[in-house]
């Protein structure tokens, strides 16, 4: 790999596994401009705000409307808050919210009623290949079934999203099939299976560790860098299926250094700290198998019935996966770590949905901490900080495959620099984000991709 582990000396694993960088290495676009001069909450004009800045504001917006909040998303266009809200008897929820900066929409639906139905489908309709999310942006409950959902089993989830009411719920049917993303990767092997890395970690006793995907924690217990290679982790906790798919694995030699970001190849995202996910938000994700790919949040707490068992609390997103990309990162362009790579259906030819752990979820319940568990990590996000600046694509990606796939001999580097970025303005370290120069021209895959069976 091109993160060589290098005990006492160097970083083990960058987070992430690292590949070819291909069409998604127009990583981190300008986006999210800063919030403009309207940052007063006596302004009655919605403001705009960095997507790193709506998931605060969304959590400030839910405890001053109460009931009457109803959810919400980020709209990247226009770069604001857009908040849900059932006015009810209380006239002054839209004046409240629409001083706190955000853009109001009136609804029909409340998180109540919402997620009553979310009960209710979990009652009646908990079938594999299924999976529901409440979805802000309609108002509804988005829910899916897999290819695999047919005749009686389909008209069970039809009639129980009907019997839900008419403007609750959506139903769709996916051309592929629900599972988990453990095999096909490079970055970490373990019980035949291999899965990608997620974001290294402190443990709660102050020990190096990792995150990753819960399915690949119980696939088997000890985990190298290399296929067939030595042990040099040891998964403490996992949680797969259930509340969640997570686990924290330890690195064997407590001197391991665990650097806080995510591995591209050449260049790396410095991680600043654990962030909850936002409907709307544009993420990006790193995986051993497939590399680079993004897109965005499309529900919350969302339920997922593989074929092992129903997992909850997940972020649904469109950003591809494959199997071998279970466990990698799901970051936005601020270097906020957002989840880990759980499953879904598709691939990065076709598209899919795809569900992820979050990250604060799973940080919460192993007691671990990202960075220097403050928040501050290698610097703060946007200017002098840890984002990764526009025109990240600007220059091509070096030669690296369209797709964002890109194989290397297993175990070896590809040979060559990912040529990710553009003149100063790639994926910017703990300094000015515009600062890394030239990012190589390279064609290497940056990782290896190792044959081998699959998980």
């Amino acid at each position: 790999m091109s993160h060589k582990r290098i005990p006492k000396r160097r970083a083990a694993m960058a987070a992430g596994g690292v590949v070819a960088l291909g069409a998604a290495a127009v990583l981190l676009p300008s986006a999210n401009a800063s919030q403009d001069g309207g940052s007063s909450d006596d302004a009655a004009a919605p403001r705009t705000l960095k997507a790193a800045d709506a998931p605060d504001l969304a959590s400030r917006l839910a405890g001053l409307l109460g009931d009457a909040f109803a959810g919400s998303y980020y709209d990247a266009d226009e770069q604001r808050l857009v908040v849900n809200v059932v006015p009810g008897d209380d006239d002054q929820v839209i004046v409240r919210a629409e001083k706190a900066g955000a853009q109001v929409r009136e609804v029909d639906n409340t998180m109540g009623e919402l997620r009553d139905g979310a009960r209710t489908l979990k009652s009646r309709a908990t079938i594999p290949g299924t999976s529901w999310a409440i979805d802000p942006r309609t108002n509804k409950i988005l829910v899916t079934a897999d290819s695999t959902v047919t005749g009686a089993e389909w008209d069970r989830l039809e009639s129980t999203v009907q019997g839900l009411g008419t403007g609750m719920a959506t139903l769709k049917q996916s051309p592929g099939t629900f599972k988990t993303f453990a095999s096909g990767g490079d970055a970490i092997f373990g019980g035949g299976a291999r899965c990608s890395l997620g974001f290294n970690v402190t443990a709660g006793d102050g020990a190096p560790a990792f995150l990753t995907a819960g399915h690949c924690g119980v696939a088997d217990d000890q985990w190298s860098e290399a296929q067939d290679g030595p042990p040099t982790a040891t998964v403490d906790q996992a949680v797969f299926p259930g509340e969640g798919d997570f686990a924290l694995v330890r690195y064997d030699d407590p001197a391991t250094q665990a650097p806080s970001e995510v591995d591209l190849g050449d260049q790396a995202v410095p991680i600043v700290r654990a962030a909850e996910a936002t409907v709307g938000q544009q993420v990006f994700r790193m995986g051993s198998t497939t590399g680079l790919a993004d897109g965005q949040v499309l529900g919350l707490d969302a339920t997922v019935n593989y074929p092992e068992g129903t997992v909850t609390g997940l972020i649904q997103t469109n950003v591809c996966a494959e199997p071998g990309d279970s466990g990698g990162p799901l970051f936005t362009q601020d270097g906020l770590a957002v989840g880990l790579t759980s499953g879904g259906s598709g691939d990065c030819t076709v598209g899919g949905e795809t569900f992820f752990q979050p990250v604060t979820t799973a940080l919460e319940a192993v007691g671990a901490t990202l960075g220097d568990g403050t928040g501050a990590g290698a610097g703060q996000a946007g200017d002098g900080g840890a984002g990764a600046a526009d025109q990240a694509g600007e220059e091509n990606a070096g030669g690296a495959d369209a797709d964002g796939g890109g194989t290397g001999q297993a175990g070896e580097d590809a040979g060559g620099d990912t040529g990710a970025g553009a003149d100063g303005d790639g994926v910017g370290g703990p300094g000015d984000a515009g600062d890394p120069g030239d990012l190589g021209d390279g064609t290497g895959a940056g990782a290896a991709a190792g044959s081998g069976p699959t998980g």
